[in-house]
This record gives C-alpha cells, structure tokens and sequence, in this order.
C-alpha cells in the first residue's frame, strides 16, 4: 500500500519542505534542467569525497548523490565497481556517509541525497538511519533496489522527517507499477534511461524520453535521467525533456584520473549543456 502525496514538495506533516524539489523547482525557474552529479562515499577517501562533493556545487551541480559503497554492487558499471572497491578496502564503514553529507552541507547549498541499496538501511535500523542522515543535513535516500511496496517502514519515517524519497523507474515498468512509484516518490522520480549496468556511454538512447513521458503522464512534477550521461552534449539532450540530468560514472573517472580539480573542471564542462532547448522546458 503506498501513500498518495497531492504536493511532493510539502508533506503533510508539515516537515520541511522537500529539498530536492526545491532544487529542482529553483533549475527550472532559470530556465533550465537540474544537473545531479554522483560520487561514492569514502573514494579515494572521506576527506576527498567531501572535496569533490563541495567543488561539484561550486561549479554547477544543483543536487548531489553519495553512494554508499556495497560489496555487490550489481547495477554498478566497471568504474563505481572500482571506486567501490577501493572505498571499502580503504575501510570506509557505513556511518561515515553522514559525515560526508555533513562535511558537503556545511559548505554548500547542494541538497544531498544518500544512494544505497538497502541493506545497509535495514541493517542500521530505518529509523535511526533516516534520523541521522536529517541531522547530518542530508535530502533523502536513492533506493534502486527498493520498491514502494516494501517500503512502508521507510514511507512513515521519511514523511516524519521531510526526506525525500526516491524510487526508480524503467523503460519495463508496467503503467500500474508507474503509477504506485510516482505516487509514492518525494522529491522526483529517478528514470532509468536503459536496462542494464551504468557507465558512461556515446548516446542515451530514445527510451530515456518515453520512460519521462509515462511518468509526467502518472503526475510526477519532476523526473530526472541517469544511467549514461558523460557529455554536456548528452545533459542537452536529456535536458529538452527532463527536470534534471544525473552524471555519475564520467564524474567518478574525472576523481579518479585528476582528483578534485578534475571534477570541478568536468562539472563546469556539463553545466552548459543544462540550459532549455525549447523556451517551454519540460512538463
């Protein structure tokens, strides 16, 4: 059973407003898509996650994803494998997530949201997982392998707390399945442009579009891209037609080959593909 929410961006518990949203909402008063930019907690090390974190919004990126490195990463492609690995060899736990939200809040305006599978959610205890991701000045949780139907835990305490929740959907997702996610997302919904691992690839590909459509269709006030953009190119593209565009993989090779500098570079690089095509934008 999932919970219908008419306006995302305020609960009615009256918590915070929704700060993904907010992001959004302020991208697309500028005439422009949301650029969401990925890094994973703890690569090569905390201290530099929250560098790069920091130089990403100081350059472009209105939201932040953080993922938390998981030993099986299975929608991972070979470079956040990588990064992953190195993470957690370095020693990198799972608490130190909230000090790298912590560390990128207190430097930034960036809302913040935490990727994870969840696992390491249910293994901490939700409740005291979403209080200390709130405290740490976090915006809510990317679950890619969690679906609104199991979520209940997770739907009470987000609402509580004001976390945005964000589910994913896919080119196979079934129009009732579409709408249960849409329903039960805050914040946006995540689309998954194509089946499959991440990594960055040469086009997006014409699903990408349909899966937005269908979810604008089932009422989602906004819906952001990911999976396979590297390009500022592929950010215009996807930006005709979506309310933000999230980078991961090309952003996770830049740490690797060139430290922060790089990120900061490579971010400023594809915050000009985020301006409007057409003066009309997205639905």
């Amino acid at each position: 059973m999932t919970t219908h929410l008419p306006d995302r961006q305020q609960p009615e518990s009256g918590a915070p407003a929704s700060k993904a949203a907010a992001a959004i909402e302020k991208a697309r008063s500028e005439g422009r898509a949301a650029l969401i930019g990925y890094l994973p907690a703890g690569f090569p090390d905390v201290r530099t996650t929250i560098e790069a974190g920091i130089a990403m919004a100081e350059n472009g990126v209105d939201l932040i994803e953080i993922g938390i490195p998981y030993s099986d990463p299975v929608m991972d492609g070979v470079v956040i494998q990588e990064a992953t690995v190195e993470a957690l060899a370095n020693g990198f736990t799972v608490p130190q997530i909230f000090d790298v939200v912590e560390g990128i809040t207190r430097k930034t305006d960036a809302a913040v949201l935490v990727m994870t599978y969840w696992n390491p959610v249910m293994r901490m205890g939700v409740r005291d997982f979403a209080e200390r991701l709130a405290a740490a000045g976090g915006a809510g949780l990317i679950t890619p392998d969690l679906i609104p139907d199991e979520a209940a835990e997770w739907l009470q305490v987000s609402e509580e707390l004001g976390l945005d929740r964000v589910f994913l959907v896919a080119p196979s997702t079934s129009p009732q399945r579409m709408q249960n996610t849409v329903d039960a997302s805050r914040g946006f919904v995540y689309a998954v442009s194509v089946m499959g691992v991440t990594g960055a690839r040469t086009s997006v590909g014409a699903a990408a579009q349909a899966v937005v459509d269908a979810a604008h269709d089932a009422g989602a006030e906004r819906v952001c891209v990911g999976l396979g953009v590297s390009s500022s190119a592929q950010v215009r593209e996807i930006g005709a037609y979506a309310d933000g565009v999230i980078v991961g993989t090309a952003l996770v090779a830049a740490l690797r080959d060139g430290g922060v500098q790089a990120v900061a570079d490579l971010t400023r690089e594809l915050s000009t593909g985020a301006a409007k095509v057409s003066a009309g934008g997205s639905a």
